[in-house]
Order: C-alpha cells, then sequence, then structure tokens
C-alpha cells in the first residue's frame, strides 16, 4: 500500500485513510472506533511514521512492516473463520449424527446413516431433527464469531436502508440468476428429500395438510435464512471489509459454497452469497441479504412442488414457470437501472495493498484451518454424489 499524506503530517493511519463513505455516518464511527483499538488483533490499524521509513536500495523509501501486519491480520481473522467452518462441518455430519443414533437406540422412531443426508422415521421426529440440525450448526459458529471478534452490533450487522431502489433491483436480480443457477440442478438435494418424505407418508394427503412439512417451510424459508445470513453477512464479512468489499465479498461466497458440501449446489450457493453481499453493501441494510435468501429458497420450493403436483393440463408448468421468473428478473433489474442510474452512484469500499487481489485470496485460503476444513467438505461433497 502506498501510504502518503498531503497535509504534511507525519503520522499516517491506514483507518483513516480508508474509504467508508459507502455506508452511514453512524456505521463509520462504530467501525472506526472498532478498527483503532489496539487491543483488538482482529482489527488491522497500521499507523506509519513517515520519520521512521528505511531506504532500500532500489527501491526507494518503504515501510516493511506494512506488509506483515496485513499478513498477519488477515490470517487472524481467516483462523477464527475456519474453526467456524469446522463447528458447522462437525456438528452438521458428525456430532448430528452420533445424536440422532442415540435417539434411535432409545427408542425413538429416527433413524439415519453417516453416509447420508436422508433421516428415516416418524414426521415430528424427522422435522424436529432437521430444525435442531440446521439451526444449531448455523447458531453456533456465528456466536462464536461474535464472541471473538467483538463488534458492536451496529458494526456487526448493516441496518439502515440507504436506497431501497437496491433492495429491489437485488432482489429480482436473485430471481434472474436462480433461474440460471438452477438449470444443471434443478433440485436441491434436501428440499427434494423433505418433499418426498413427506409424500411418502400418505400420498392420499397433500403435503400443505401435513403440520409438520409446514413447520419446517417456515423454518428453513425464513429462520434458516435469518441466522445464516446474520452468519456470513455479519462480524465475519465486517472483519474481512478492512481489506475491502470486493475480498470479502469473494472469501465470504466462497466459505458459504464450501459448506453447502455438495458440488451440485456449490455454483448457485457462490452466486447468491455474492448477490446477496453486494445487495447489503448497496442498499445498507442486511435485511436485503436476507431477503434473496428467502426469495432463493422459494424459487427452490416452487419447482419441487409444481413438478410434483401440477395436472398434466395446467399451462404454469416447470419450465414456463422458470422461464417468467427469469423475465421477471431480467427486466426489473433494467428498468431500475435506467431509472436510477443518474441518481446515486455507489462505490465499494476500496484497498490499496502491496499484495495483488489474488494473493490476498490466496493468503486467506491458505490460513489454518481454511484449507483442511476446504478439504473436509469437498470430501462430504463427492460422498453426497454417490450417496
Amino acid at each position: 500500500m502506498n501510504l502518503t499524506d498531503t497535509s504534511g503530517n507525519t503520522i499516517i493511519s491506514v483507518v483513516d485513510q480508508f474509504d467508508y463513505s459507502t455506508q452511514n455516518q453512524t456505521y463509520n464511527e462504530n467501525f472506526i472506533e472498532w478498527r483503532k483499538n489496539k487491543d483488538n488483533p482482529y482489527a488491522f490499524n497500521f499507523r506509519l511514521d513517515s520519520r521512521e521509513s528505511v531506504f532500500v536500495e532500489g527501491k526507494g523509501f518503504e515501510n516493511k512492516s506494512f506488509s506483515k501486519v496485513e499478513r498477519d491480520c488477515i490470517s487472524r481473522i481467516m483462523n477464527i473463520a475456519g474453526i467456524a467452518m469446522l463447528i458447522w462441518v462437525l456438528i452438521d455430519n458428525i456430532i448430528s449424527k452420533i445424536a440422532i443414533s442415540v435417539f434411535d437406540i432409545l427408542g425413538f422412531d429416527l433413524h439415519t446413516s453417516f453416509f447420508s443426508t436422508g433421516l428415516y422415521g416418524g414426521s415430528v421426529e424427522v422435522v424436529t431433527a432437521l430444525v435442531a440440525t440446521s439451526f444449531i450448526k448455523v447458531f453456533v459458529p456465528a456466536i462464536y464469531l461474535h464472541k471473538k471478534l467483538k463488534m458492536p452490533r451496529r458494526v456487526e450487522y448493516m441496518s439502515t436502508l440507504n436506497h431501497a431502489s437496491d433492495l429491489l433491483g437485488t432482489l429480482c436480480m436473485t430471481m434472474a440468476v436462480s433461474t440460471v443457477t438452477c438449470l444443471p440442478n434443478i433440485y436441491t438435494n434436501r428440499t427434494m428429500l423433505v418433499v418426498n418424505y413427506f409424500k411418502s407418508i400418505n400420498t392420499d394427503v397433500s403435503i400443505w395438510n401435513q403440520e409438520q412439512f409446514v413447520v419446517y417451510t417456515i423454518f428453513d424459508i425464513i429462520i434458516l435464512s435469518i441466522i445464516s445470513e446474520l452468519l456470513f453477512r455479519g462480524a465475519i464479512f465486517n472483519a474481512l471489509r478492512q481489506f475491502g468489499d470486493i475480498f470479502a465479498i469473494i472469501v465470504t461466497s466462497v466459505i458459504s459454497g464450501l459448506l453447502v458440501q455438495d458440488f451440485r449446489e456449490l455454483p448457485a450457493a457462490i452466486l447468491i452469497s455474492a448477490i446477496a453481499s453486494v445487495g447489503m453493501l448497496r442498499s445498507g441494510t442486511i435485511l436485503t441479504a436476507i431477503l434473496v435468501q428467502v426469495c432463493f429458497k422459494m424459487y427452490r420450493l416452487a419447482l419441487v412442488l409444481f413438478e410434483g403436483n401440477s395436472p398434466d393440463g395446467i399451462f404454469l408448468r416447470r419450465n414456463t414457470f422458470m422461464l417468467v421468473i427469469f423475465i421477471i428478473g431480467a427486466a426489473g433489474v433494467m428498468l431500475l437501472y435506467l431509472f436510477k442510474r443518474n441518481k446515486h452512484e455507489h462505490r465499494m469500499a476500496e484497498f490499496k495493498s502491496d499484495y495483488t487481489m489474488k494473493q490476498r485470496i490466496a493468503m486467506a485460503f491458505k490460513s489454518f484451518p481454511v484449507p483442511a476444513v476446504a478439504c473436509l467438505c469437498l470430501i462430504a461433497a463427492f460422498i453426497n454424489l454417490f450417496f
């Protein structure tokens, strides 16, 4: 990073040079205060005294410690991100299955396999297990990150809607992207398993007449979307955006894609996560990211229900539905762009560094234990291809 100062000051702060104009003033003040805390190991608050610069032959005056401070801070943040990922994977693949096996032994009508994502048994038991497992695997890592990073609430969660048009535009983009990402893999593994399970319980009863299915659907679409976005677009995102918004978007999107642990769903998870991040930054509120997840999950569920419940003569079948949603989404994005292109200009928070973006991303994903957890996620994805 080229730390320069045109005012003649000898002390130059990387925090003061960062562009905070993308959020409201309250957020900016709290973010700066969090970053300037010298006892905060996860804040990149490097300061340079220009009088202490060292002359290096062939390179001129430079301060060698800046790159090391940046690298160490990224490594510390990614270390706790990796631990949070590990907690997610362990709960999802091992702890939850051990708990279900224990309940099975105790006589509950609940069964599973360590090499399968499916659950079998009574509807109440299955829904309870699905809800509990999904909630705990997201909630525990979110609490862990919250406790470690110690961010003020106004910094951890962006809460001020600056541009309603950007919120609407993000939802339109979600509709269009959902259609495109669903073309190679129309149904998610979990959604299809749940719908087929409830259909098999009583073939003469609509799944919407089964209370457990309604409870699970509300939880998955609304509650799980909220806590998932509080995790991915909360403390970890704001800690990473010290090194630029693009960097934070890429890293958190890849993390969310890996944690899906399914190659068929990975591209959609990464794209939807990226859209949620950009939408949150442009609109100013995490509510946008939550609505993106809700919209995407409702679309996926609708595809399954249309395919399974539509009579042969109905006009609005699956392919027509997908086309209509894509047209509405694409048209909405175009109209909103034409309407507001001269209204306001949004800029991503930028960060100038001695490292390129590629080097910083590589640095992030080489930080222990992220590579090990990523390998576990890929192994789980391979297993899901065959079981």
